[in-house]
């Protein structure tokens, strides 16, 4: 399929197959994600629709692959220049025509995007909204064939939104000047009455609403009480040496003293906010993306316009304004489904801050934003599932009892020993106080406080004036906010009183089970474990992944790319896994399709070889040939059938030496020591070792206890492959002595 000659468009029972087509030729994925195959569907059918997907979700393949499917150009609508550029960039590495019209289009590159707009040689335009809707631009688009419109970024439009542009109000006039051209909005984050708003705004004609699960399971979220602030994103930065993460601050000055920082440590680091001249904040953003600088450190300023797909964390140096921001912005990690961590670090302050820096000169607007401020407060007081919490504040269901990816699941928390007993003492004086009162007040009658208007009220000789005297009054607020969020308080009217819910007046009377935290004395160091990091790292060969991960810098700076539009760094993991001695082989991995193939195939094949060879390691791995892998959906898990621990070849002399390490008993650690090699190529060398030799007994490498909970997990699922036996053991045992187990009972009579 040629990207600037496509066929006639497929009729309808025809459309799926020509998708297909396209999605594996381009992009080299062979099957749709949740709802993409919907999404398009109902592009090539004309029908008009609002799309929601989260944020590594596949979006914007939701309109690139009907645009070279379809006939004409489609017409993509995007606030921010540098998100066109990256697209456009990626859509050319993949071999489909692109462009954009914006400020930065040299006059003569513009007259030759025209000439080949209107020979049809361009599948699609990327324009922002104030241009689009110039008059040059709209009398320019009717002298050519239209596909269709996509708006992107389409939250923009509603002030109901998190991000109102006003500019987006005006696409409401394409409808005028291209009658008979459906139109489709994308968005990550929308609420419903947000998506109704959507579809108004843009005229829409009986839009489809397709809405997929705000859920992002490879985000590990944790929230922590800010406490040497500096000292937890100087932690969580150690943790990620050498990977690409953003760091949010609420200030400008915040973000040039946590920058400037981070520097002084020896932290590839660079800051981004307004303040900032244009070229400054250009240099430094492209610094991030090209990967110059490891990590970003910015206000809210800094992201939308970031495509970059390969940030493994986000670090929030202080709450965000609302849920939405917080969705959208802890989203730019991990967009390539693999697991990323998410870090809140907030403080009691941080809501009255943006209630400063809210604009009350608009009344209704200023409500919306400080009820999107309280919601955001009590979800960084919260003690339930952050995951849950994100998905229901979205109107959906969570159906899992345990996310598996945050701190609360985890049992990161310390919670106070008797909740119920504390929780019924702070929802009492709520009750004594005729709940006429809100959580500030409330606290300080609690904490004993002897404030003037306190003392008038009267409220010092109440029964549970004084109750928690020996608490801060910031922690008795913090639990005051915990309990709005598990639902025995509610905060009603223009002043936020408190008031106490059916499960309140339960909780009183001893029918409930509250969770409280203790006020903050020590911060955890792990990083939540997300629900996909097992999987994507499943028989990966990690310092093959680094080679790869180098080769791919290397090439990206030739062709003046950011890296991850090179491979993402779920491609490589694939490559690291199968191990690919051939194109052919190479043509299998995720993420590649024939222009790739064709322009890196080769440079990544002799990598691969070459790392194999130097480190007796077995080529062509065999790995899950189930279709429908995207990046971090589980690639990589053994094959059904007998457990093969390496499909690759015989051993060469430098697995031969190790043998006989092995022979004497010694462990893989010692062994590495005396050959100077690196732990996984060892790892590498025993399994060669225990499958020639036959070897029955795990014992020199695996302690006892460990090999009999793997004997067990075996008997109960099987020898079908690795990750079914890591699920039985609840991720408990890594997979290193899981396949040494595995290989050794596989040898057995």
């Amino acid at each position: 399929m040629d990207a600037t000659n496509p066929p006639p468009a497929a009729p309808p029972h025809a459309a799926g197959d020509a998708l297909a087509t396209a999605l594996q030729q381009y992009w080299g994925y062979d099957a749709f994600r949740p709802l993409q195959r919907e999404a398009m569907e109902a592009v090539m059918a004309g029908r008009e629709s609002v799309v929601v997907l989260p944020t590594g979700g596949g979006k914007s393949l939701c309109f690139q692959a009907p645009a070279v499917c379809s006939p004409g150009t489609a017409v993509v609508v995007s606030p921010l220049i540098s998100l066109m550029k990256d697209q456009v960039d990626a859509l050319r590495e993949c071999g489909i025509a692109a462009a954009a019209i914006n400020s930065t289009i040299s006059a003569e590159d513009r007259r030759e995007t025209a000439q080949r707009l209107r020979a049809g040689e361009i599948k699609l335009l990327y324009a922002a909204p104030e241009r689009l809707l110039l008059d040059g631009t709209l009398s320019f688009l009717t002298q050519i064939e239209v596909s269709f419109i996509a708006i992107d970024e389409a939250h923009c439009i509603s002030s109901w939104g998190h991000d109102f542009r006003p500019e987006y109000r005006g696409l409401k006039l394409l409808r005028k000047v291209l009658p008979g051209v459906a139109m489709h909005a994308y968005t990550a984050t929308a609420t419903e009455r947000v998506r109704g708003d959507i579809a108004t705004q843009l005229g829409l004609t009986a839009p489809e609403f397709l809405v997929g699960s705000f859920d992002r399971p490879n985000l590990g979220y944790r929230v922590q009480r800010a406490n040497n602030k500096l000292g937890q994103i100087r932690e969580a930065v150690a943790r990620h040496a050498g990977e690409s993460g953003i760091v949010y601050c609420i200030s400008r000055k915040e973000v040039e003293r946590t920058a400037a920082a981070l520097a002084e440590l020896g932290v590839k680091a660079a800051p981004y906010h307004a303040g900032l001249s244009d070229v400054e904040r250009q240099r430094n953003q492209d610094a991030f993306i090209s990967e110059r600088v490891d990590v970003i450190v910015a206000t809210v300023a800094f992201g939308m316009g970031i495509d970059k797909s390969n940030v493994r964390y986000v670090v929030h140096a202080g709450m965000p304004k609302s849920i939405e921001n917080y969705q959208q912005e802890s989203g730019r990690a991990g967009r390539d489904g693999l697991e990323a961590e998410c870090l809140l670090l907030y403080s009691a302050g941080d809501a009255s801050t943006w209630r400063r820096m809210t604009d009350m000169s608009d009344p209704q607007g200023a409500a919306a934003a400080l009820k999107s401020i309280d919601a955001m407060a009590a979800f960084a007081s919260s003690v339930t599932c952050r995951h849950r919490a994100l998905v229901e504040h979205f109107g959906q269901a969570f159906p899992k009892d345990n996310c598996g990816a945050c701190d609360v699941c985890d049992g990161d928390l310390e919670l106070v020993d008797e909740p119920l007993i504390l929780a019924q003492k702070i929802v009492s004086c709520v009750a004594r106080l005729e709940q006429r009162f809100g959580g500030d007040y409330t606290a300080k009658v609690l904490a004993g406080s002897s404030e003037q208007r306190i003392l008038d009220q009267g409220h010092d000789s109440l029964s549970t004036y004084g109750l928690l005297k020996g608490d801060r009054p910031a922690g008795i607020r913090d639990w005051i906010e915990q309990l709005v969020g598990q639902g025995f308080l509610r905060k009603a009217g223009e002043y936020n009183t408190l008031e106490i819910t059916e499960s309140g007046l339960r909780l009183l009377k001893g029918d409930a089970e509250p969770r409280l935290l203790k006020p903050a004395t020590k911060q955890h160091d792990a990083k939540p474990r997300s629900a996909s990091a097992a999987d994507s790292w499943e028989g990966v060969d990690r310092e093959l992944f680094e080679v790869l991960r180098a080769l791919r810098a290397e090439l990206a700076a030739e062709h003046a790319v950011p890296a991850y539009i090179v491979f993402s760094d779920a491609a490589l993991r694939d490559m690291a896994r199968r191990r690919p001695s051939t194109l052919d082989g190479f043509a299998e991995v995720r993420g590649v399709g024939q222009k790739k193939l064709a322009e890196y195939g080769e440079a990544f094949v002799e990598a691969v070889v070459g790392y194999c060879e130097a480190n007796a390691i077995g080529l062509d791995a065999v790995t899950d040939a189930s279709p429908g892998r995207h990046p971090g959906e589980g690639a990589g898990r053994s094959t059904p059938g007998a457990y093969a621990p390496d499909a690759g070849g015989g051993p060469n002399a430098s697995a031969l030496a190790a043998f006989k390490f092995f022979r004497e008993g010694q462990s893989i650690e010692e062994t590495a020591s005396a050959m100077g090699r690196a732990r996984s190529t060892v790892v590498g060398y025993l399994n060669q070792y225990l499958r020639q030799e036959q070897v029955g007994d795990p014992a020199p490498w695996v302690d006892a206890s460990t090999a009999r909970r793997v004997e067990d997990a075996i008997d109960e699922v099987g020898l079908k492959g690795l990750k079914p036996i890591y699920e039985q053991l609840g991720g408990e045992v890594d997979y290193d002595a899981i396949r040494v187990v595995a290989t050794c009972v596989a040898n057995r009579p």
